[in-house]
């Protein structure tokens, strides 16, 4: 769904993406509180009013994924679907990169390897394009920024969509109603399809999200570390076959380099899960008595990544475009 979403965008037009973005907050935010009184899932709401520095992180998560959502609908009306797809090809790499920067993680070789094989492949279409590519950065940065922010919140996928509609609901509401009251607004002017498709940006939102987090709880996030590439590979073809945008050799010679970097990146983050399941199974055959505080940690650590829960790189956050 996230990989097929670029043909949904322009169905919204003549809307543009100031627009489709406040819409998409405002129905959003409808979708998800309806989903949240259903599951009577509102404990979360109290304690977070309680919290002013986790209010403050949502407000900057808010403010972060306003920026991506609305890059990206504009990129994607503007026929720039290959370079978005782009941008979230680039964005594991800015997570390892952030996490490095910002939490003083450690890199292992063929992560760095593939952080510096990135940085050519973006010199390389910077040459390409005549400029850097700033689409598919700001994409990038904003999502993998994002994604640090919801690490420290620490919120489930529709609590914290939630919370972020919330912070966006106000301003966007106002906005669609300054658009309305100078008609400028398409809502109520171009018949009662194009209402639907607007009010639809808040189910196109939220069910794959919504899907997305039962996945999370049956499937090895390594694997869906790994599945989280089908969504730009769809968006890559669709602008290539559908929407016919053009690919000189400098733009291929550059996505081959991305592709390569994700490669090493793939490859080093499944190695490193089986050394941890192979030091699981190591670490269960020693009796307990004779464990070392130290052994135990590793064992745990491996248990961890055995069962999914850590990704070796490969985290992926629970929003898209």
């Amino acid at each position: 769904m996230w990989g097929l979403v670029p043909l949904f965008w322009p169905l919204l037009e003549p809307a543009g993406a100031a627009e489709i973005l406040a819409h998409r907050m405002v129905w959003s935010l409808a979708f998800v509180g309806i989903a949240l009184v259903v599951m009577r899932r509102w404990a979360w709401a109290g304690e977070l009013i309680r919290q002013p520095r986790k209010l403050g992180l949502i407000t900057v998560a808010a403010a972060l994924i306003t920026v991506n959502w609305g890059v990206y609908i504009w990129s994607v009306n503007s026929g720039h679907v290959v370079e978005a797809s782009l941008g979230y090809f680039i964005n594991p790499l800015v997570s390892i990169a952030l996490g490095v920067l910002i939490l003083k993680e450690r890199m292992r070789p063929l992560q760095w390897t593939a952080v510096g094989v990135a940085f050519v492949a973006v010199v390389v279409l910077t040459l390409g394009y005549g400029s850097p590519p700033w689409i598919s950065l700001t994409l990038a940065f904003s999502f993998g920024t994002y994604g640090l922010v919801k690490k420290k919140v620490n919120l489930g996928g529709i609590e914290s969509l939630a919370a972020e509609t919330a912070v966006q609901f106000l301003p966007a509401l106002g906005f669609l109603l300054w658009l309305g009251s100078t008609g400028k607004a398409t809502f109520a002017a171009e018949g009662a399809g194009h209402m639907a498709l607007l009010a639809a940006t808040g189910v196109v939102t939220a069910i794959p999200l919504v899907c997305f987090g039962a996945a999370a709880i049956r499937v090895p996030l390594s694997t869906l570390g790994l599945l989280q590439y089908l969504a730009p590979v769809f968006q890559f073809l669709l602008g290539i076959l559908y929407f016919h945008e053009a690919m000189p050799p400098e733009r291929w010679a550059g996505f081959a380099l991305v592709w390569l970097a994700l490669s090493l990146l793939t490859f080093d983050g499944l190695r490193t899960a089986r050394r941890a399941a192979r030091t699981l199974r190591a670490e269960t055959r020693v009796p307990r008595t004779t464990i070392a505080t130290g052994t135990v940690s590793a064992a745990r650590t491996a248990d961890s990544v055995a069962s999914g829960s850590v990704t070796a790189g490969l985290d992926p956050v629970d929003a898209k475009p």
